[in-house]
């Protein structure tokens, strides 16, 4: 077999999420949308979490980081999945699809243990509330970010890297709306049992960890809610992690769908559907979940709006005066 190098294919044609023009413009209206709300509500938690003095706390402290990684991998593919909705030819350079299966590896890997860091912290301030502040220092919550950053970055070079040092056959079209590993993995003409076993590691390794971390978490929470004599002190303790915990059975439901679905009913059409829930849906219901649910966000909102329609009418007044 005919085996061409990466110096020799420069470019994949990326199919898209459908071949049919009638639905090409409705769904470039939709995925913008979609896109531009998870960018507002990503960066509005982010601010508001930085600027906000009553959002200093290690709960905000995750919900800022949640909120960068969440725009991270929604930027690594909105952009260019919608440029390909209006353009002739869905091409990406080699390169650049080698930069994006990067960052979309590294930062779902890292929202993984960022959701887990969260759950860890939920435990301590429900289950051991008198030491909270001592366990959950402000160098505490650094590691519980910096670890999982320094590691998702590896895992999404290594992976990355032993893709592209494979060969390539002349076929390059990826049955995919961006870069992908498995999809790039079906294109390769070398050996890839190392590098389906690398990625079926790691990527059990990551959801098999992270999960059983916010199981257990989330078991100990339960626990010690029930032995609380008051409803009223139930709810309360409930309320306090009830947007994580949503935000967790939406991120891991849907990949446990994507990577447990029977092989005989495996596609990459049904992985399509599932990475566009995860990297494009959840980005956006994230913020609007912690928004709506979450009472000192609402608040924060409120006050911030107030702050800037305040300086605004400051403003025009000085200017007329």
């Amino acid at each position: 077999m005919d085996k061409h190098n990466l110096t020799v294919l420069n470019e994949f044609i990326l199919m898209g999420i459908t071949d049919r023009p009638e639905l090409q413009a409705p769904l470039f209206g939709l995925f913008l949308i979609i896109y531009m709300i998870s960018v507002v509500g990503n960066l509005g938690i982010i601010i508001l979490t930085k600027m906000d003095s009553r959002l200093q706390t290690p709960m905000y402290f995750f919900l800022r980081h949640l909120a960068i990684t969440d725009l991270g991998y929604s930027t690594a593919v909105g952009p260019k999945m919608l440029a390909n909705f209006i353009v002739d030819e869905n091409t990406i350079s080699c390169y650049f699809c080698a930069t994006q299966l990067v960052f979309v590896i590294m930062f779902i890997t890292s929202e993984f243990f960022i959701l887990s860091a969260m759950s860890y912290d939920r435990y301590v301030a429900i289950c051991n509330p008198l030491c909270y502040t001592v366990i959950m220092s402000q160098r505490a919550c650094l590691v519980l970010v910096a670890i999982p950053c320094l590691y998702s970055t590896f895992v999404s070079l290594l992976v990355t890297i032993k893709i592209f040092n494979l060969s390539f056959c002349g076929h390059n079209i990826i049955r995919h709306f961006y870069c992908d590993s498995l999809p790039l993995v079906s294109l390769l003409c070398s050996n890839t049992l190392e590098i389906k076993l690398i990625i079926l590691a790691l990527a059990a390794f990551d959801l098999i960890s992270s999960l059983l971390i916010v199981v257990l978490s989330y078991i100990l929470i339960a626990a010690s809610i029930l032995r609380l004599s008051s409803a009223e002190g139930r709810h309360k303790a409930f309320s306090t992690c009830g947007s994580h915990l949503t935000v967790v059975v939406v991120f891991y439901g849907t990949l446990i769908f994507m990577y447990l679905q029977p092989k005989s009913s495996h596609s990459f059409d049904t992985d399509k559907v599932a990475s566009i829930f995860y990297t494009l849906v959840t980005p956006m219901l994230n913020p609007l979940i912690y928004s709506l649910r979450n009472k000192k966000v609402k608040y924060a909102v409120h006050r911030t709006l107030e702050q800037v329609f305040l300086i605004r009418t400051l403003n025009m007044l000085s200017g007329i005066v």
